[in-house]
């Protein structure tokens, strides 16, 4: 549509519900992480510690940068949430390990996060099967690199339309 440069209307409208979508998830994750006094910022390193994980480990699974890992080891450190310990294989490298409070706050975490998320209440186990399908397909666009965006994916004109979903009373 001419009036929407760059995109037709249903593209904006898109980008305007997911920007909603995504603002709302993260007003209830700084809410969440005030309730249990965890900064947000660590609420996604609780989820990446299942064991001993280096500091290394742990910046790769989060993406983020040495110093950043340091401060995140940090704030759980003075909460008792993680201690950090010399690697058994290599005594200068530090792992950072959940404490049991750590372990628990975890759990608890995980499992009121999951809770709370819209589509475990808004969509039925086969509208969230479509869900996930879409999510995934969309994150495999987002990885691809921008000099192969200028180009259609091979047999992008045989995607077919996912199934609308049912709207819910």
């Amino acid at each position: 549509m001419s009036w929407c440069p760059g995109g037709d209307k249903l593209d904006h409208e898109i980008f305007d519900a997911m920007t909603e979508f995504v603002t709302q998830l993260l007003q209830r994750g700084e809410r969440l992480a005030e309730r249990f006094d965890v900064p947000v910022s660590c609420m996604k390193a609780i989820r990446r510690l299942d064991a001993a994980v280096t500091m290394k480990d742990l910046g790769q699974r989060l993406h983020c940068d040495p110093s950043f890992v340091t401060m995140i080891a940090d704030a759980l450190e003075q909460r008792g949430l993680a201690r950090r310990e010399p690697n058994p294989a290599d005594r200068r490298i530090k792992n950072l390990v959940l404490t049991p409070r750590g372990m628990e706050i975890k759990a608890t975490l995980e499992e009121e996060a999951i809770g709370e998320m819209p589509w475990t209440r808004a969509l039925s186990p086969d509208e969230r099967e479509q869900l996930l399908g879409l999510v995934r397909k969309m994150n495999e666009a987002l990885a691809v690199p921008a000099a192969d965006k200028a180009r259609p994916a091979a047999g992008a004109e045989e995607v077919k339309k996912p199934a609308a979903l049912p709207v819910a009373p």
